[in-house]
């Protein structure tokens, strides 16, 4: 593939139509990640039947027919997640319509601070819940919860299904807005909180021989956090390991073909390869603790486990988005486009 069929950055029809199609395709990518994380909600919290369950009903593709067929409007309610699809990339087409002169560029930095906001709401989440959520463990396993809430909430806040959802989804709605309107990522910030949370036991058990679960439990919460949220942030930075010793002496246009091959067919399948298993069912690595509020097992701990089996989709799906953007800014480069930014350039969030 030479840089003509790609299509240079120039006013011409013919390269024009290859900066849409590269738009449509990448945006599309994006539409269908969101179409299928709305019909797992629908599919596994819901109830709808799924495609895969309409498919097996009307037995197109191979598909074994089902035990016990859908009934009465369930099979609509499979053809409305199949359009969803259809509406969904249908926006895409119609949004790159309307901006039809906007570069390749201006849309891997939209997405890059749709990821970089994305894992900002993430760190807000975990910090807020993992302070939250400790103290509420510590007032439990101490016998003062009751002094505060009174006997009835403190035994449904020993319910994993009622702290998730009255104290943890708030919590996250609150983290959403506080993303929104901050610019930072705070990852040296958790960095520290985790070195603090291990501190703080390290004084605890030897000092006053006092040790709890929740306070291992905050420590793994923040650390799989930092560990996972970080990944797109630092695809951002140019801070993940390569093969340097080939890709440092590379110059310009092969390091755009090796970002934007290696993006299209490494980093976007994993993204896909760890949705697609982790919720492919009721019974899946993801699915299955988040339908169920999985909490630990070593007593009064945290209740955020079903959250860390979380972590993997917020991961992959951070990820994704910042490929698809480093995939658009790696093909901006091969056609030419304006305005790459300097190596040391914070790219923008």
């Amino acid at each position: 593939m030479t840089a003509t069929t790609l299509g240079s950055a120039d006013s011409s029809e013919h390269g024009q139509a290859w900066a849409t199609a590269f738009r449509i395709f990448a945006l599309s990518i994006i539409a269908i990640c969101v179409g299928f994380l709305i019909n797992n909600y629908l599919t596994y919290w819901r109830d709808w039947p799924g495609i895969g369950n309409l498919f097996s009903h009307l037995q197109w593709f191979g598909a074994e027919a089902l035990r016990k067929p859908l009934a009465d409007g369930a099979p609509l309610l499979g053809w409305l997640q199949i359009l969803l699809y259809v509406v969904l990339i249908a926006l895409v087409a119609a949004y790159v319509g309307r901006t039809s002169k906007r570069g390749l560029r201006a849309d891997a930095e939209h997405l890059s601070g749709l990821a970089a906001f994305i894992i900002r709401a993430a760190f807000w989440s975990v910090l807020l819940i993992g302070v939250i959520d400790t103290v509420i463990s510590f007032l439990r396993v101490e016998g003062f919860l009751a002094l505060f809430v009174g006997e009835k909430l403190t035994t449904e806040l020993g319910l994993s299904q009622f702290r998730g959802a009255f104290v943890h989804y708030p919590l996250i709605l609150i983290s959403l807005v506080i993303a929104y309107f901050t610019r930072t990522l705070g990852f040296t910030w958790l960095a520290l909180l985790v070195v603090i949370a291990e501190l703080q036991i390290v004084i605890a058990r030897f000092i006053f021989s006092y040790e709890q679960a929740f306070m291992g439990d905050l420590v793994r919460f923040w650390y799989a956090a930092l560990f996972l949220f970080a990944s797109a942030y630092t695809l951002t930075e140019e801070g993940h390991v390569r093969v340097d010793v080939l890709y440092a002496g590379f110059s310009e246009r092969k390091k755009a073909w090796s970002n934007a091959l290696g993006s299209l067919f490494l980093g976007l399948p994993l993204c896909w390869i760890i949705l697609s298993m982790g919720m492919a069912g009721r019974a899946t690595v993801i699915n299955s603790p988040l339908l169920s509020f999985e909490t630990s097992q070593s007593g009064f701990g945290l209740y955020v486990k079903y959250l860390m089996a979380g972590f993997l989709a917020v991961f992959a799906v951070s990820m994704m988005v910042q490929f698809t953007s480093y995939f658009l800014s790696s093909v901006a480069d091969l056609r030419g486009e304006p305005g790459k930014p300097k190596p040391a350039d914070a790219p923008p969030h």
